[in-house]
């Protein structure tokens, strides 16, 4: 079976894993049944998205699986900043019975960085990159706490390190999620389940 990068935009879509951002690309220019979901938060893609994508935040997602998964069809791509949301979602929808959606590699940047279409607003740091700000501030200030105020501090540095390896057995992040939440990462208007998953339209599979 050919690699996801060396995939003939022609040929129908087989059960990838993910797509590189070129042949998204590709499949874009050729293909009209083609979905491209993002599931960041609403802030992220007011940020910066694929032109033409539709946002369906990963929680929305979750949460509204099975009436997602009616109006998709056999070519599906899923886009988040770097693909671990992606591919949470990417799980969720094959439990419904959506098994050709692939993950794009490398996110959006990864996209916009291969000369793709998007579209750029108001810009603002990445979750991704919030989550690495709040851990290491968290981190460190435990650190400095312990020695500084009382040992016992140094216990904060411990609990956000066995977070983040949590997290990433689990492929989960709940540090993110509560970010998420943050009034700096909300769009003016966050997106409710039936204007998300409603604005989609219903694909043949």
């Amino acid at each position: 079976m050919a690699s996801p990068s060396t995939t003939s935009p022609n040929l129908a879509p087989p059960n990838l894993a993910s797509l590189s951002p070129e042949t998204l690309r590709q499949w874009i220019d050729a293909h009209e049944d083609l979905i491209v979901i993002d599931v960041r938060s609403a802030a992220e893609f007011e940020t910066m998205h694929i032109r033409g994508s539709y946002n369906v935040p990963l929680p929305l997602l979750s949460e509204h699986t099975e009436d997602l998964a009616e109006r998709l069809g056999k070519r599906v791509v899923l886009v988040c900043q770097s693909g671990v949301r992606a591919e949470q979602a990417r799980q969720r929808l094959s439990g419904s019975g959506v098994d050709s959606a692939a993950v794009l590699e490398g996110g959006v940047p990864a996209f916009a960085a291969a000369g793709g279409d998007v579209v750029r607003g108001a810009q603002r740091w990445a979750l991704e990159r919030q989550v690495r700000m709040a851990a290491g501030g968290l981190v460190l200030a435990g650190l400095l706490a312990g020695k500084f105020v009382s040992p016992k501090l140094r216990g904060l540095s411990g609990a956000i390190g066995a977070g983040l390896a949590f997290s990433a057995a689990t492929n989960t992040c709940a540090m993110g999620n509560a970010l998420a939440r943050m009034p700096w990462n909300k769009a003016a208007s966050e997106p409710t389940a039936a204007d998300a998953i409603g604005q989609i339209p219903v694909r043949q599979r």
